[in-house]
C-alpha cells in the first residue's frame, strides 16, 4: 500500500511540475518571442490581459498543487530513505520548484503588478517606457523559472525511474 502510494504521488508531482515546466518554456519559446514583434500598445495591453487571465483555478491548482505534491512525495519516501531510492531526487525536485516559487513571487509577479497598476498611459513613449521597464527582466526571469522548473521535472521523471 506503501508503495502504491509513493508511485501516485511521484506521478502526479511529475505531472504538475511538467505541465508547469511546459507553461514557462511556452512563453519563453513563443509566446514572449511574439509579443516582441507586437507594438507597445499590444504588447502591454496582451501582458496585462495574460495576467488576469492566468489567475484561475486550474492555474493555481497546477501552481500550487506542485508543490503540495513534491512535499507529498517526499515525505512518503523518507520511511524508505538512502540515497538509492527516490528520496535524494524528489527532495532536489521539492527545492528546485520551491525556486520556481521565490523567483515568482519576487520576480515576475511585482513586475506583472507593477504594469497592471495603472491604466495604459496615452502617449507612445510613456508605452515605450512600460515596456522597456517590464519586458527584459520579465522575460530574463521567466526563462530561468523555465530552466529550473525543468531541472525539477527531471529530478522528478528519475525519481520514478528509481521508485521501480
Amino acid at each position: 500500500m506503501l508503495w502504491c502510494l509513493q508511485t501516485a504521488s511521484l506521478i502526479a508531482a511529475t505531472l504538475t511540475t511538467g505541465l508547469s515546466a511546459g507553461l514557462y518554456y511556452g512563453f519563453a519559446c513563443a509566446v514572449m518571442p511574439g509579443l516582441a514583434r507586437a507594438e507597445d500598445r499590444t504588447f502591454v495591453e496582451t501582458m496585462q490581459r495574460i495576467n488576469t487571465a492566468i489567475i484561475n483555478g486550474w492555474f493555481m491548482l497546477l501552481f500550487l498543487g506542485s508543490l503540495v505534491l513534491c512535499v507529498a512525495a517526499a515525505a512518503l519516501q523518507v520511511p524508505r530513505g538512502g540515497w538509492a531510492t527516490p528520496l535524494p531526487w524528489t527532495v532536489a525536485a521539492l527545492v528546485l520548484y520551491v525556486a520556481v516559487l521565490v523567483i515568482t513571487a519576487r520576480v515576475n509577479i511585482p513586475l506583472n503588478n507593477a504594469l497592471d497598476a495603472g491604466d495604459l498611459p496615452g502617449a507612445l513613449g510613456e508605452l515605450a517606457a512600460v515596456r522597456t521597464a517590464f519586458e527584459p527582466a520579465w522575460v530574463r526571469w521567466n526563462l530561468a523559472r523555465a530552466v529550473v522548473n525543468t531541472a525539477a521535472f527531471a529530478c522528478l521523471a528519475w525519481a520514478l525511474v528509481r521508485q521501480g
